[in-house]
């Protein structure tokens, strides 16, 4: 059986590492909300069945040998990204008003969370690099869903406790009328800046 105690340990310490999925779901709590916020963690939590039945099936392993394959998905990912921000630029008012988002808003940027996390193929790899760390000789499959369980679920604790941290900070900010009106337009460039970040990484 794995190490679950030390698996849990290193997946948490990679889960609070700076990257596109923490610093979205930060992102949405200032802007929009705490419920924002959590929508988008569990958004990212739930990409990870993704990419564990990825890394399960060895589509990582192509991803990786393939670079037109690879190249072609973290565009559409980034391209994705940068579509959310000029939405946000171009709703800025709208975007930054805590507490506006109903069920289908919230559906909305799960959706869009989930999304963003599928077309982002550097999780993939991380994924399939990562997991079978942890993984015994002996049933590979039942150990490698395990363990991107567990991952999913310690990265919607840790997520949930941004957005609620964030969400906190977002009411603050919006006590202030110079800063309030503007969270929009911090929400649009953030992910600007995230899809600028995606679309020329050029690690593999």
């Amino acid at each position: 059986m794995p190490d679950i105690a030390l698996f849990l340990l290193a997946s948490a310490l990679l889960t609070i590492a700076p990257g596109p999925d923490i610093v979205t779901v930060l992102t949405r709590g200032i802007s929009q909300g705490r419920r924002a916020g959590l929508a988008a963690a569990a958004g990212f939590a739930t990409g990870c069945l993704f990419h564990t039945a990825l890394a399960t099936l060895g589509v990582a392993a192509l991803l990786r040998s393939t670079p037109l394959a690879f190249d072609l998905i973290r565009y559409a990912g980034a391209a994705y990204l940068v579509w959310i921000g000029i939405q946000a630029l171009r709703h800025r008012e709208g975007f930054a008003l805590a507490g506006q988002a109903g069920l289908r808003g919230l559906w909305a940027i799960y959706r869009q969370s989930v999304v963003g996390n599928a077309l982002n193929p550097k999780v993939t790899l991380f994924f399939v690099s990562f997991l079978p760390q942890f993984v015994t000789e002996s049933a590979v499959t039942a150990q490698m869903a395990l363990l991107g369980g567990l991952f999913m679920a310690q990265t919607l604790v840790i997520f949930s406790v941004v957005a609620l941290a964030s969400g906190w900070l977002g009411e603050r900010l919006r006590d202030h009328p110079a800063i309030g009106p503007r969270l929009g337009i911090f929400a649009g460039l953030a992910f600007l800046a995230l899809g600028a970040r995606l679309a020329f990484w050029e690690g593999r």
